[in-house]
């Protein structure tokens, strides 16, 4: 991902609309997500900016451990529930590289790489009122990444915790659907190039 250090530009902008305008839902609700997603990118160019209200790009990422049963999850400090490492653009609409940058961040892991340039998940989602910020929208897309889970983990001000979450168990640990979503496309990935 030797990319991940460039400045953002209108190319950018651009690729991320095309990858919008290729992305493969899930369902009828992640359809409407993803045309929501590519209409916020194509007609506002300050999408990928924070102050972009009431809906703004954010970048986020689903990293499955190297055997591909285990995602890792932190327990958001402000939001109190287990989501995926992941964050604000700050004007960036390479968001692949804003999830990279964000999940290293987050994590403290060395080893993340990205499986997959194409878009993973979208979900639009409201943010509540926090300080000075109103209530909002994150437009949140999300890519695939591996890393190795022996390496340790890194915990800071943004989380409570961290943890790899065996998939088969993931209800155990959240019930947001989301996040469930995105366990149901990987395990059928996995499926569609493995078999049952």
């Amino acid at each position: 991902m030797e990319s991940l250090s460039c400045a953002t530009s209108d190319g950018d902008r651009s690729r991320l609309a095309e990858l919008l305008q290729q992305y493969d839902p899930f369902d009828e609700a992640d359809r409407r997500c993803g045309n929501r997603a590519e209409q916020l990118v194509r007609l506002n160019r300050r999408s990928a900016e924070r102050n972009c209200l009431p809906t703004h790009l954010t970048g986020s990422a689903w990293i499955v451990n190297r055997e591909g049963d285990k995602v890792l999850l932190l327990h958001h400090a402000k939001l109190g529930r287990w989501l995926q490492p992941g964050g604000h653009a700050d004007g960036d609409f390479n968001l692949l590289r804003v999830a990279w940058r964000e999940a290293a961040e987050e994590s403290g892991l060395l080893s993340i790489a990205s499986i997959d340039p194409a878009v993973f998940d979208i979900d639009i989602h409201a943010i509540p009122s926090f300080r000075s910020e109103p209530e909002h929208e994150h437009c949140d897309v999300r890519f695939l990444f591996v890393a190795d889970d022996a390496e340790p983990l890194v915990v800071n001000s943004e989380s409570r915790g961290l943890q790899w979450v065996e998939l088969a168990g993931l209800e155990a640990v959240t019930t947001e659907r989301s996040v469930t979503r995105m366990r149901d496309k990987w395990l059928a990935r996995r499926r569609a190039v493995t078999g049952p």
